[in-house]
Formats: structure tokens, sequence, C-alpha cells
């Protein structure tokens, strides 16, 4: 069978008749390789899947959606490449699950960067398909979601969100614009900065496999 998404896997080294999924997606530019890199270092009883981005911008690079720059350089988003890829991510868990002993109550995103807008959309749109989000070094942008995402029931949803303080390609402040729309639908939410750049740190590593612990 022939997935939406090209990935990379690693089996649950803890035979279960269903895990645990962590879908990993990556940054804008980046690659499946990229995040797979820690696979090793996260928790044995997982599936983890490492999933490349639909939009190939050459020499090993792939994008989520197009960002674009007018004549002040001022940069946007190509929404329905987003809304497209936000499908796309939905419809490939649902293959996984099919495809995989994996246990559709206990899937997790772990995003970076452009993976964290999209593991946003996704979460936020199809919360009954989703239950845990590590968002890392991105933001929540409210017009990639379903129109109807006000309606989702998400008692079952917890988010991890962590920034660098220093972040010079998505500003500290758009991540911390996350916190209050969330406490407003009620998502459990946890949210970290650390003094770093556009990059995931020791500590915010270890944080967020200590929350995913938990």
């Amino acid at each position: 069978m022939t997935l939406s998404l090209q990935y990379l896997i690693r089996a649950p080294k803890i035979s279960k008749a269903k895990s645990p999924l962590l879908l990993l997606l990556h940054g804008y530019g980046s690659n499946e390789e990229d995040l797979f890199s820690f696979a090793s270092e996260l928790s044995d009883e997982y599936f983890v899947v490492s999933a490349r981005a639909p939009h190939n911008l050459g020499y090993g690079s792939y994008a989520w959606y197009a960002i674009n720059f007018d004549a002040d350089e001022n940069k946007f988003s190509d929404l329905e490449q987003a809304k497209a890829s936000r499908d796309l991510i939905s419809t490939f868990i649902d293959e996984l699950v099919a495809h995989f002993p994996i246990d559709p109550n206990k899937v997790t995103l772990i995003g970076f960067s452009q993976g964290t807008i999209l593991s946003y959309a996704v979460a936020l749109s199809y919360p009954e398909k989703v239950q845990r989000v590590v968002a890392m070094s991105g933001y929540l942008n409210l017009d990639m979601l379903l129109e109807t995402y006000q309606n989702n029931d998400f008692s079952n949803l917890s988010i991890f969100s962590s920034h660098g303080t220093d972040d010079q390609v998505i500003p500290v402040e758009w991540a911390r614009n996350a916190k209050p729309v969330l406490k407003e639908l009620n998502i459990d939410n946890t949210y970290k900065e650390y003094p770093i750049g556009h990059g995931i740190s020791p500590q915010s590593f270890h944080d967020f496999k200590h929350w995913l612990a938990n």
C-alpha cells in the first residue's frame, strides 16, 4: 500500500496489540530525515513516523506550503496549499492507523516551525484524530483551520508549545499569541520559552520528552 506522504518509520521495540504514534512534521526547506534523527531518543513504546512535506523545493528540501514575498519583502503564506497539506496529514494519519497496529486514541504530532503550524491546524481542525501536540518554534494560524473548528470537542487534546526568545525566523510574540486562544477553547496547554534562536535546545528536547512521559 502506497501512503499519501513519503515517510521514515521506527517500529516500537515494545510489542503491543496497538501502539501509540508520534508523527514528526519538519519545517520549511527541510525533509523527513531532520526530526527523524532523534527517533532513537524517543520512548521505545511508540511508532515514530517522520513525514516528508509534499512540495519539492529541490536539493532535498521540501515545504508544506509556499512562503512568498511581495515587492516590499513582506512574507505571506499560501493558505490554499497549507489547507491542502492540513487535510493531507489528516488522511495520512488515517492511512497509518489502517496500515500499522497503531492506537487511534494515542496519536501525537511533533512539529517544528512550519511543521508546528500544520500540527496546530490538523489538531484543532480534527481533534478526534489527534490527542497531543508538541509545537516547537511555530505559531497558531487561525486562517489555516477548518471554518467550523470552534464547534469541535477539544476535551481530549493537550498541547506542549515551546519557542526561543531570540528566534529571528518566527518572532516569539507570534508563539505567545496561541496561549489565550487555546485557553478560550479550553485546550490544555503548556508553554515554555528558552534563550535560543530558531532551533531545538537540549533543554527544550528534555522538557517535551518529560511532558510526553506524563
